[in-house]
């Protein structure tokens, strides 16, 4: 492992990386994946597309207002200055930033990236000792806040908001800034791992990573043009909003439509509404949208991607017959930044996640690292340009073995390429020797009319070792009770293996989910 010079004067992150024989092996197969050795992500992006297409495209949009690239451009530029001259930020040191999708959410980002800094962007909802641990791990120098987000900010962290503080800040700067020269492989953002297990962990991604991204599944999958709208979500603190919503639209010249918050139904119209074509969102609220009837709100989008968790089939199944086009499914973890299995279009097949997305390999492995015959479950092990990178982190030898990223998703892979998600590895339950999928069970239960949610984990029992365990939100007008329970149980014995129905059912009026909206099951099985 050899490294480029660095521009950063604060070497934290480079002095943090894991060892070099803990790295993932990273391929570079695509001729666009060959970076220069000093490349800033945000010139690329943002400077890029205007050198481009023009300073007069629209770029940042929210409800209210639209930024053209010039105008991103001076504002990310002063933004810059603010951090260097008025700050004292050096490059290499972390620049927290806090707050909803916005446009001056997505300017701070780029103006931390030109002066060199590290972005460590973090969720909204957020509360103040999960921020603690946030700060103790990235040492950040100075905060970049939304105004309305001030108060869980831990004391003695320097910080300057957003709206007026630092639009005034901004007014006494000019509009040009010589952004630093770093190095492709330096450090851009510390993204922290959205928390399924209940301890985040800091994944380091380099400048060129960024346009990795941008390069491989936006490039040969969701194939964006100029003239796309994006929207969604996901907020840009989670590595599936920043490529979605910010690095892919600016990479292909398009913009982007930030929405502070969304309910289902409220994005379906926002999408109808605003002539949305490109749309980035979680299955749940694919499957609320169509559960709704909203589903032919969303007829004008072109390229509807999922990722987040499992795409039921049949939520793919009817979105296609409804929409008149497939949903594009796609597996990516914040370790390897963001979708590297994927399929569109006439290659999308519902029940599978798709084929390995150009750029990355992927197989599937036993316990052992070897690789095991098609049709049989197994490790998910992935290799591409970019790859996992803890910050000091012993839990860097758990994800990385012998040079794969070990996902930890158990995958069969089909004879013909198409990779099918089984269950989260620790989401196989193992009960009176049957192997059972979590997902599974849920989609079962999931197709029973009563059933608005559900989740699905193994809870001790002295007979079995484990037994299936769900947790269930009702449709509205359903009776929770043992008739209900009894229902349930007998509709899963009639559609799966009998062995797979569950023996417990809990009703509950919600389902755990982190700030991402990823189900967390680890608080289910703590029940």
């Amino acid at each position: 492992m050899r490294l480029s010079p660095s521009a950063h004067t604060d070497s934290f992150c480079r002095d943090r990386l894991p060892p070099g024989d803990q790295w993932p092996r990273l391929v570079f197969d695509l001729p666009e994946l060959g970076y220069p050795d000093r490349l800033n992500a945000a010139t690329a992006l943002l400077d890029g597309a205007v050198d481009r297409f023009g300073a007069d495209r629209p770029c940042l949009r929210s409800l209210d207002e639209t930024w053209t690239y010039g105008e991103v451009l001076a504002r990310a530029n002063r933004i810059a200055h603010v951090l260097t001259a008025d700050l004292g930020v050096v490059p290499g040191n972390r620049v927290l930033l806090r707050g909803a999708n916005t446009p001056w959410l997505a300017a701070c980002w780029l103006g931390v990236l030109k002066a060199g800094a590290v972005a460590v962007s973090t969720m909204p909802m957020l509360r103040r000792h999960e921020l603690d641990k946030i700060v103790d791990r990235a040492r950040p120098a100075v905060a970049l806040c939304d105004e309305r987000l001030l108060d869980e900010l831990p004391p003695g962290l320097p910080v300057v908001a957003y709206g007026t503080d630092l639009a005034g800040h901004c007014a006494r700067h000019p509009a040009t800034f010589d952004d630093v020269p770093t190095a492709a492989d330096d450090v851009a953002l510390l993204a922290f791992t959205s928390g399924t297990t209940g301890t985040p962990k800091a994944t380091m991604h380099f400048h060129r990573d960024l346009l990795a991204i941008a390069d491989t599944f936006s490039r040969h999958v969701v194939r964006p043009t100029a003239d796309d709208l994006f929207c969604g979500t996901p907020p840009l603190a989670f590595t599936f909003g920043l490529g979605g919503l910010l690095v892919f639209p600016l990479h292909a010249g398009a913009s982007t439509l930030l929405l502070e918050r969304a309910t289902p139904h409220e994005l379906a119209s926002i999408v109808a509404e605003r002539s949305v074509t490109v749309l980035f969102t979680a299955p749940t609220a694919y499957r609320a949208i169509l559960g709704s009837g909203d589903g032919p709100l969303l007829k004008g989008v072109r390229r509807a991607v999922s990722a987040g968790e499992a795409l039921p089939a049949a939520v793919a199944e009817q979105y296609r017959g409804l929409v008149g086009r497939p949903l594009i499914d796609g597996i990516g973890s914040t370790e390897m930044l963001h979708v590297f299995i994927s399929a569109a279009d006439d290659a999308a097949r519902p029940g599978t996640t798709g084929t390995v997305v150009p750029g990355f390999r992927a197989a599937v492995l036993d316990l052992d690292g070897a690789p095991v015959p098609d049709g049989t479950p197994g490790l998910l092990a992935v290799q591409g340009p970019t790859g996992c990178r803890y910050l000091e982190d012993p839990r860097q030898a758990d994800y990385v073995r012998d040079g794969w990223n070990i996902t930890g998703d158990t995958y069969v892979r089909e004879p013909d390429g198409y990779f099918r998600f089984v269950a989260r590895s620790d989401d196989m339950i193992v009960s009176s020797g049957y192997n059972i999928a979590a997902p599974e069970v849920e989609e079962v239960l999931l197709s029973h009319p009563d059933v608005d949610e559900c989740a699905v984990v193994g809870t001790p029992d002295p007979d079995r070792g484990a037994v299936v365990t769900a947790f269930v939100v009702p449709r509205p007008g359903a009776t929770p009770g043992p008739d209900l329970v009894h229902a349930l149980q007998e509709h899963a014995k009639a559609v799966a293996a009998p062995y797979k129905y569950p023996r417990r059912v809990r009703f509950v009026d919600a389902l755990p989910r982190n700030a991402s909206g990823k189900l967390q099951r680890f608080l289910l099985r703590e029940r």
